[in-house]
């Protein structure tokens, strides 16, 4: 852990960390630093030394963070593929360990590796844990008075920093009143979720459900069930969760 006297969390990786763009690696690290820009989950910084400065073009923007001080634009160039602004380079900042280090927006490259499997969404933290237990508790899922769910076979997925979720198989769900919705998200730990929406009556409650058709090894016990979540009262053997 950084031991400068900023509220900015650092810490090595011991992982080899290799970034794509337009079917080029432009970095491959031994050395990632994981910072923690938000709370619950780390960004990574490389060092210089380990991106290609090929790729790598230099513009006369500087960002700064009341946190981390102030850090150089660069536009990212490989292959037919251009990212504009997507680099942030540190060389004075207030927060030594930086210094030297490049962030690569996430999104802007075309894919991410942790030694030889691919991440997505942000970096997976040393300190997030995800466990997902089968359940024979009663679960019922409500919505205006009008039960959705109901299952004595639901899967508990229970992760760092959130509250349970309870995964339901689709035969114990009103899928009557379910209707796709286009919104998609990602997690580094399950992997991309699709989204419905539930209509009770003549309302239409938008992206209340979702699940993970596919979702990444370490989750394939929630594949295909159906979490619930914004506007609806979770039972557990009859008493109501908080939302």
């Amino acid at each position: 852990m950084t031991k400068s006297n900023t509220p900015v969390r650092i810490e090595p990786s011991r992982k080899r960390v290799r970034v794509y763009l337009g079917g080029q690696v432009v970095a491959d690290t031994l050395a990632p630093l994981l910072v923690w820009e938000h709370p619950h989950y780390p960004a990574y910084y490389l060092p210089v030394g380990d991106i290609n400065p090929d790729h790598l073009e230099a513009t006369d923007e500087i960002v700064h963070s009341p946190s981390r001080g102030d850090a150089r634009r660069l536009t990212v160039r490989a292959g037919d593929r251009v990212a504009e602004g997507a680099a942030l380079r540190y060389d004075a900042s207030p927060v030594p360990e930086i210094n030297g280090h490049i962030r690569l927006d996430w999104d802007a490259m075309d894919a991410w590796f942790e030694e030889d499997e691919e991440v997505f969404t942000h970096p997976r933290s040393p300190y997030a844990r995800v466990d997902i237990l089968p359940s024979s508790r009663r679960v019922r899922v409500e919505l205006d008075g009008v039960t959705i769910a109901e299952t004595t076979n639901a899967r508990m997925l229970f992760e760092t920093y959130l509250p349970t979720r309870y995964y339901i198989p689709k035969p114990d769900v009103r899928v009557d009143l379910l209707e796709r919705s286009a919104t998609t998200t990602g997690c580094p730990y399950k992997g991309t979720a699709e989204y419905w929406s539930v209509r009770v009556g003549d309302t239409l409650h938008q992206d209340v459900a979702w699940s993970y058709r596919t979702p990444l090894p370490e989750s394939q016990k929630i594949a295909g069930l159906i979490a619930f979540w914004k506007n609806v009262d979770i039972f557990v053997d009859g008493v109501r969760q908080e939302r």
